[in-house]
């Protein structure tokens, strides 16, 4: 009696399908290829950033960015708010890179806005001061969502210092994923972000209990941080486990620190 295959799940249908290059996102800094992935009567829409596509910069180790991708993931997963599309690094038809599932955003979610009052109305958090023009100003809001303020948490936990309101895709299932996180994890504080409408204030009460696993997580030898370890460097990896530690110590979103841009440029 002949049994069905289970098809594989996304991370094994990521690593071991045979990916075909189908386009290229011509906006992204870095190559950005948009591929489809097939294994085991599955097929996927996918993200491939081979290594070799990716542009020097002066605050980063060349050639590192993937890697950083996959840390991201990595991170997310352990949280398990599952913020961050499932990730891979392989090779593929230019050479080791990351491969990242296809998200298709839902065109009507409005996670950004600019508003001429003075205040963020109901449901929304206010970031700062946008010039319009070089009269009129507005204020740059952002949406007062559970999910929106876990990738804040996120973030903080990762350094993330490119989060851009083009790397917020709201799924049409109403789940949040943030993408595009290559410049992570620096030993110094980076966050550059959009989502600074909680700065200050207390974290949430389920973020300390996943802070809490985080710590128990990257504890030397523990999983996350045995794979942590293949991906960043030690004092990146000491970086992170300090960062969660300081999140639990002060109990609040992380403010600008003053020393580093707070909002990314541009902020799409």
């Amino acid at each position: 009696m002949s049994s069905t295959p289970t098809p594989p799940d996304d991370a094994e249908l990521l690593a071991r399908g045979e990916l075909t290059v189908r386009g290229r996102v011509r906006e992204a800094s870095n190559a950005v290829l948009y591929c489809s992935v097939a294994y085991g009567g599955r097929e996927a829409a996918c993200v491939y950033k081979p290594v070799a596509g990716e542009r020097p910069l002066w605050d980063f180790p060349d050639g590192t960015l993937a890697q950083r991708e996959v840390a991201a993931y990595e991170v997310s997963e352990a949280t398990g708010w599952g913020l961050v599309p499932p990730t891979v690094l392989r090779d593929g038809p230019y050479g080791e890179g990351m491969v990242q599932l296809w998200i298709e955003a839902d065109p009507e979610a409005r996670l950004l806005a600019l508003t001429e009052d003075d205040e963020p109305g109901e449901g929304w958090k206010g970031v700062g001061p946008a010039q319009l023009d070089e009269d009129r100003t507005a204020l740059l809001v952002h949406a007062d969502t559970p999910a929106l303020r876990r990738l804040a948490v996120l973030d903080a936990v990762i350094n993330n210092s490119d989060r851009k309101g083009g790397h917020l895709l709201p799924a049409p299932d109403g789940h949040l994923y943030g993408i595009d996180h290559g410049v992570t994890f620096h030993v110094d504080d980076k966050l550059r972000t959009l989502l600074w409408g909680w700065a200050g204030e207390e974290l949430p009460a389920e973020t300390a209990g996943v802070l809490a696993g985080l710590d128990r997580s990257l504890a030397p030898g523990a999983p996350l941080a045995t794979r942590l370890a293949e991906l960043l460097t030690g004092a990146e990896v000491a970086a992170v486990r300090a960062r969660v530690a300081a999140l639990r110590a002060s109990g609040r979103h992380p403010e600008p620190s003053g020393e580093w841009p707070a909002i990314p440029w541009p902020p799409v």
